[in-house]
């Protein structure tokens, strides 16, 4: 890889309090940070895409489906395709997702 292959993307504002920047992609990967304020909200809702979550700082409260769960830092999970979820920040913290394949909604 050269330096001109590396692309940077700007954080957007993901709307309910987040920040998402896309961090690295191609087509069967892509890394996303997420940084949310306190009380701030991923709202609920699905894709296609094969998700895993690690929580770099902060703490949140998940569901996914009919289960409801708290995280912290280091803790990781797994989203399955199509399965409705979301979270809440309990405390401002920072989520590093990983999506395959990529989310070309995120480009």
């Amino acid at each position: 890889m050269t330096s001109s292959s590396v692309r940077r993307f700007p954080p957007v504002d993901a709307g309910n309090g987040v920040t998402r920047q896309v961090l690295a992609d191609a087509p069967e990967l892509m890394v996303v940070q997420f940084t949310f304020g306190e009380g701030a909200r991923g709202a609920r809702h699905n894709h296609p895409h094969v998700q895993s979550t690690f929580v770099q700082s902060g703490r949140f409260e998940f569901f996914i489906g009919d289960e409801v769960f708290e995280v912290g830092p280091g803790d990781s999970f797994v989203i399955p395709s199509l399965a409705f979820h979301g979270c809440r920040a309990i405390e401002p913290g920072v989520l590093i997702d990983c999506f395959t394949p990529r989310r070309d909604d995120f480009l």
